[in-house]
């Protein structure tokens, strides 16, 4: 039994079954929330998704509203789907607060929106579609726990998708609920739902309004189902809209903010990896002013879902009095060498033996000299742990490349570098 708490407006209750007075844990929530992942759009399309368009769908930023519209036309199958370039890690026994606004276009016949919390196998969200010429929104938690996806979607008010389909359980949003409140999905809205995974736990999922959070439907699992209801709670943030065939008329999701929050920190509690540069063959600088690669490192073709962070790296320059420029960079390519997996119990790649590279973010950068002949060591605070977390485009199924590399001032004798890069596996 949890703390019993009484407001105005609510009978004395546990905090869990109080409306979000509490965290999916039961714990009263306080302000030490950690931020995994945010994402506004001020400027630009910030970068931090990836696009899969079909048949005439598009994404384009509007400047004036700070936002993303996700654009379909009247054809059947056009698409536009949109997911994060990374997954969030859910830590077992912390609530996961996960924050999607958008605008959904209104409904009509072969039009599909979703928004949340998912990827191909796992995951939950809202969706929107007509249902024999009818709007019908709906939560769905999708799941891959019995080989096949599969998908139990809970309606509005109930009714429309079979036996199980008995309505959203807490708060309707048709006038009815506690709230008295009606939903206009047309209009602008902030999802929210908080998970408690472990395998067994209750999402709740639900809408901000005025401020205030609205539980309207809890997916219960404990004392209830014989496995985990979905693989996994570490998953991406995804929008979509897609014609399952031909409309009368173009629509526009508009992809607006979202963030994932654990509740309580994170504690990181993963594998401890680590390569570097062999004793007996450092790198060599052939040219002066030009970056060369120290260390690659990408996720494995086959866990792309993996959750991997760099921690820290190590560089020794060669030379006395010689001063060495270095950075990390996200998104770039290395040409030459070889992509060696770490091992069984690794969802990484390294390549030691890179010739040059090309394109990336950078995400960190510094200088050091050789004269000190000491063995500097990066450290990556822990507020910018999840930057430098690999990623990957779930939609090509391509890896994308974390690279250490290093620059000379002059060229003189022989002269490079000895490197290596700390990391920690947390999901495999």
């Amino acid at each position: 039994m949890g703390t019993v708490i009484s407001t105005s407006g609510l009978s004395s209750n546990s905090v869990l079954n109080s409306p979000m007075l509490g965290d999916a844990f039961g714990r009263i929530r306080v302000s030490n929330p950690l931020t995994l992942f945010d994402s506004s759009h001020r400027y630009r399309d910030n970068g931090l998704w990836n696009t899969s368009t079909a048949s005439g769908g598009t994404a384009v930023f509007s400047a004036n509203q700070g936002l993303v519209n996700l654009n379909v036309d009247t054809t059947n199958g056009s698409q536009v789907l949109r997911e994060t370039s990374k997954v969030f890690s859910y830590q077992p026994g912390k609530s996961l607060l996960v924050l999607n606004t958008f605008v959904m276009a209104p409904a009509q016949n072969n039009l599909r929106q979703r928004v949340g919390y998912f990827g191909t196998d796992n995951g939950m969200y809202i969706q929107l579609e007509n249902v024999t010429g009818n709007p019908v929104v709906s939560f769905v938690e999708r799941s891959l726990v019995t080989g096949a996806v599969t998908e139990t979607k809970i309606s509005q008010n109930g009714g429309v998708y079979g036996a199980g389909d008995t309505g959203w359980n807490v708060d309707k949003l048709n006038g009815s609920g506690t709230s008295g409140l009606t939903l206009d999905i047309t209009k602008a809205q902030i999802l929210f739902m908080d998970i408690e995974w472990l395998g067994e736990g209750t999402i709740r999922v639900g809408f901000i309004i005025d401020g205030v959070f609205i539980v309207c439907h809890k997916f219960n699992h404990a004392n209830l189902i014989t496995s985990t209801y979905i693989t996994t709670a570490s998953l991406p943030l995804r929008y979509e809209i897609t014609n399952t065939g031909a409309t009368t008329n173009p629509s526009t999701l508009k992809q607006v903010c979202s963030s994932v929050i654990s509740e309580g920190g994170y504690e990181l509690r993963g594998a401890q990896q680590a390569v570097g540069t062999p004793i007996a063959t450092p790198i060599l600088f052939a040219a002066a002013a030009t970056f060369y690669p120290m260390v690659g490192l990408k996720l494995t073709a086959t866990k792309l879902d993996a959750i991997v962070i760099l921690t820290a790296i190590s560089i020794l320059g060669l030379g006395n009095g010689k001063n060495y420029a270095w950075r990390i960079v996200q998104g770039g390519t290395v040409t030459g060498g070889a992509w060696i997996p770490v091992g069984a119990d690794s969802a990484v790649e390294y390549n030691l033996t890179g010739t040059s590279t090309a394109g990336g973010r950078v995400l960190a950068q510094g200088y050091i000299n050789s004269s000190n002949q000491a063995s500097p060591s990066v450290d990556i605070l822990k507020q910018a742990l999840f930057t430098t977390q690999l990623e990957r485009n779930s939609f090509t199924g391509v890896a994308t490349e974390l690279i250490v590399e290093a620059a000379i001032d002059t060229i003189g004798g022989t002269l490079g570098m000895y490197a290596s890069a700390d990391w920690e596996e947390i999901s495999r």
